[in-house]
């Protein structure tokens, strides 16, 4: 079995989210936000996040867009444009087009951890993108940590 992580950084200090993942032996943080280098990352921007996973955790560090959603589409959602059920929808649409599986192999998703900003996983698309590797190899195990 394989085990894939997600988290987000929102509403946890520091040492919560590092003591996270290196209570759950993650190898790897794959950032799949769209933006992350914003002042509102805080200890999260990517080069700060990049030095401290590898220092406090001894964990490796990926960002892949393609795992973000377009900026249009996360724009609509937040202004209630559009509701979860139509975001939802349209970044599924948008992960099939993308083909991520295509790049990222089913052993690189062992005990890595998918990062977002979202405190609860229910309605950010780290859940999505979890859900799309689930479907996509079968002997995945997704916990939200």
């Amino acid at each position: 079995m394989i085990e894939l992580f997600t988290i987000g950084f929102t509403k946890k200090s520091a040492d919560v989210f590092f003591e996270s993942l290196k209570k759950n032996n993650i190898k790897t943080v794959i950032d799949i936000r769209l933006n992350n280098v914003s002042q509102l990352a805080g200890f999260t921007k990517k080069e700060d996040l990049k030095y401290f996973l590898k220092n406090i955790c001894n964990v490796d560090y990926q960002h892949i867009a393609d795992l973000a959603p377009t900026d249009d589409n996360l724009k609509r959602y937040k202004t209630k444009e559009i509701n979860w059920v139509e975001y939802e929808s349209l970044f599924k649409d948008l992960l099939n087009t993308r083909h991520p599986e295509n790049y990222i192999k089913l052993e690189q998703l062992n005990y890595a951890c998918l990062l977002c900003s979202e405190h609860d996983a229910t309605y950010c698309h780290r859940k999505i993108v979890a859900e799309y590797f689930k479907s996509i190899y079968e002997n995945i195990i997704v916990n939200h940590i």
